[in-house]
């Protein structure tokens, strides 16, 4: 924890920041966490098109309309998460269910082909816990039990209650209990869909309450994340009800994981608040510096000129079309930069650090 600490103080000492800084670690965390936690889920939106999307209410490339909305009900979601958090007011079932209707948005059906060939369906509800039995199929091939619908109310109010009892004694660090309402949490699984990514929003919620900045789960580590979880579940055990008033001693491999995604997130955000304007750039939780100043040049140009040409390019940068070309495949491959629209336009993806 020494590292955590050491990092906290670092950040509190950077406090507070300006407004035009606060702006900019925002914009980076709130593309990376709705992108990241849905995208953890299936959906299937990119990360340029998630910040086209959430920034200019833009739909670039294809796209599934469910996945747009919800990916906007998503951001909506951390929006009133961010709000609740900066209150003082004790955390209720009520705010959880609020926040799970925002982000269904309405009942749906779910349809499925058993083995047999029949079709059964059921109906996810929005706000409300869940009416069957839900499970998951571990790697090794067994079905893994979540609580049932009938003792789902009375292991929530358990959780929310204990929460509130844990934040008055404030025995427990802000990571310590992040990560054990996470995973208690996920043993209850309380509601038909979309358990993840609230679980995965009362963690911010927590660490915000704490005046810790907020993490992201990337889905590019899932495996790492998954591993945390089943290897807390191994020591834990399978009973529903034991999963939910788990132990911190049981669950140390998740917390330890969850102390290394804060330590990630903290020291991303002060290498991005202190990067050199201009030539460190961010994308997808990673910093990004170029070898050619001409590199950043060229963003920035983009940026500022969305529809400009290889020609008008080639002049600016002082140098020839060809390696404007190779310069922007590159960067299109990368994702940092995206060509749309009619007429044509970039819209630059990757975030800059300038102020």
């Amino acid at each position: 924890m020494s590292n955590l600490t050491d990092l906290y103080q670092q950040w509190m000492a950077m406090q507070p920041l300006s407004d035009a800084d606060a702006n900019r670690l925002h914009r980076k965390f709130m593309l990376d966490f709705n992108y990241n936690s849905n995208h953890i889920e299936g959906n299937t939106l990119t990360y340029g098109q998630t910040e086209v999307l959430l920034l200019l209410g833009e739909v670039i490339g294809n796209a599934k309309m469910s996945d747009l909305e919800e990916m906007k009900a998503h951001n909506v979601c951390l929006k009133m998460m961010q709000t609740e958090a900066d209150t003082d007011n004790p955390l209720t079932e009520t705010f959880i269910r609020q926040l799970h209707h925002t982000m269904l948005r309405e009942d749906y059906i779910v349809y499925r082909n058993l083995p047999n060939g029949t079709q059964t369906s059921y109906v996810v509800h929005a706000g409300r816990y869940k009416t069957r039995p839900n499970s998951v199929i571990t790697p090794t091939g067994e079905r893994f039990e979540y609580a049932s619908p009938e003792e789902t109310p009375a292991l929530m109010y358990d959780l929310v209650k204990w929460y509130n009892d844990e934040e008055k004694n404030n025995e427990l660090s802000a990571i310590e209990i992040a990560s054990l309402f996470h995973y208690r949490y996920i043993r209850i699984h309380p509601f038909e869909d979309g358990n993840g990514r609230i679980a995965r929003l009362m963690v911010n919620f927590i660490l915000l309450r704490h005046k810790y900045p907020m993490i992201v789960i990337h889905s590019k580590n899932k495996n790492a994340y998954l591993h945390a979880l089943g290897s807390a579940d191994s020591k834990v055990g399978p009973v529903p009800s034991a999963g939910a008033h788990a132990s911190l001693a049981q669950i140390k491999d998740f917390v330890k994981y969850m102390e290394g995604q804060l330590v990630r997130e903290i020291t991303g955000n002060i290498a991005f608040l202190k990067g050199t304007p201009g030539q460190i750039w961010w994308y997808d939780g990673d910093l990004v510096s170029f070898r050619s100043p001409k590199t950043p040049q060229l963003l920035t140009i983009l940026k500022e000129q969305p529809r400009v040409t290889i020609t008008d390019l080639s002049t600016l940068l002082g140098i020839n079309r060809s390696a404007v070309q190779k310069q922007l495949k590159t960067l299109s491959n990368k994702g940092y930069i995206i060509r749309e629209g009619t007429p044509q336009q970039w819209h630059v993806i990757i975030i800059s650090t300038t102020k």
